[in-house]
Formats: structure tokens, sequence, C-alpha cells
């Protein structure tokens, strides 16, 4: 099983919503997902009471009980658990970036969300965990100068994955729903966004454990 963790420090950023799209999005390419709450705001607990399928599960979890219920996971047959945490320093964001495979930091192209994101890092980086940065809310229209120096900023700090993910009511329609935007406008933009992005996180994840293999032997 891999494990995931949507993770900074700064709110607003969309980790909920991009949690439960890329968990539709990875269900769709078979894999079998779990998603754990760890967010005190509860917004994925209440995704999952406005979905109508139960093919993708929910529960919170608190901090101290995150290992136990990931390895509970693993021996059911899970292949992917993804955790929302919430905004800021906590207990449950630090067990959910000690637990993680993969960190993926969300960050809107602005000075303060890209400032939050350097502390995340730091964050990741003290717990030695491979992590990779995800510009979100971007201005669908086109890329402005200050999406293209929010790009190179993250990538600056350790690595960005692709595609960006612009601002579209496809997204919040979808979670409102309980739905992710690859069910509800298959062929919107949304949707092609959301499958990039898995197929950007399951290539990161690869070569993660790739370089994990190596460094064992």
């Amino acid at each position: 099983m891999r494990t995931i963790a949507f993770v900074t420090q700064k709110g607003g950023s969309g980790k909920s919503t991009l949690a439960a799209c890329l968990a539709v999005a990875a269900h769709e390419k078979g894999e079998r997902v779990f998603l754990i709450d760890t967010d005190p705001l509860m917004s994925l607990s209440k995704w999952a009471k406005a979905r109508k399928s139960k093919d993708i599960l929910v529960e919170w979890v608190p901090a101290g009980k995150l290992q136990s219920a990931l390895a509970m996971l693993a021996k059911k047959g899970i292949t992917l658990a993804i955790i929302d945490t919430g905004a800021g320093e906590s207990p449950a964001a630090a067990a959910a970036i000690k637990a993680a495979d993969l960190c993926i930091i969300p960050a809107r192209p602005n000075a303060f969300d890209l400032w939050a994101s350097e502390l995340t890092r730091k964050a990741c980086s003290a717990a030695r965990k491979e992590f990779a940065f995800l510009l979100n809310q971007c201005p669908p229209a086109q890329q402005s100068a200050r999406i293209e120096d929010g790009a190179k900023a993250l990538e600056a700090m350790g690595g960005l994955l692709t595609p960006l993910v612009s601002t579209r009511v496809d997204y919040q329609e979808a979670a409102r729903h309980g739905m992710g935007a690859t069910e509800l406008n298959p062929h919107g933009v949304a949707a092609e966004e959301m499958r990039d992005l898995w197929a950007s996180v399951k290539r990161r994840m690869a070569r993660g454990k790739s370089a994990g293999v190596k460094k064992a032997a």
C-alpha cells in the first residue's frame, strides 16, 4: 500500500478538494482507495456523506491512531491511502508526514502560500520524507507571469507536480455532490487535469520507491 498526505500550513489551499478528486481519479484507474480525514473541519467526512457510492470510504482518524489505521488498511488490501490534514502545525499533520510515502504540498500562486510552502517543505525534509509541490487554483485562461513565478519558486524548493490545477467550477460542484471532477464531467478540462495529476503522482511515487530500493541495496 502506498500513502499520500496533503499537507500545508496555509489554509484555503484546496487540500480536501484535491484529495477527493485525486482519490476518484486513482480509483477509476484500478486503485483500491481509502481516504483518511485528520482535518478538524472534517471536510472529507462531509464529502463522504454526500457521496451516493461506497466505493471510496472515508474515516476520521486522530493522530495517535493513524499508524495502526494504515496498518489495518494494508491488511485489508487497500492499495492507496490518501490523508487530508488541517492547516497549520499540528500533531495530525506531523503524524501524516511521518506516515506518508509522498507528501503533496498544495499552494495557490501567491506570496503567502509560497512562504507557507517553504515551512511545510522544511517539516517534510526534517522527517526525511519525499515531497512535491502542487500549484492549485491557478487562473484558467492562461498562465500569467505570477503563475510562472510561482512555478519557478516551487521547482527551486524541490519539485513540482504537473499539471498546474486551475480554478474551475467543476471542482466545487464535484465536492458539493460528493463526487470527483472525473465523475461530474468526465470529458471536462478539470477531469483531464485530475487524470494527468494522478499519472504524475504515480510516477513520482514509483521514482521514490525505486530510490528507496537502491538505497536499501
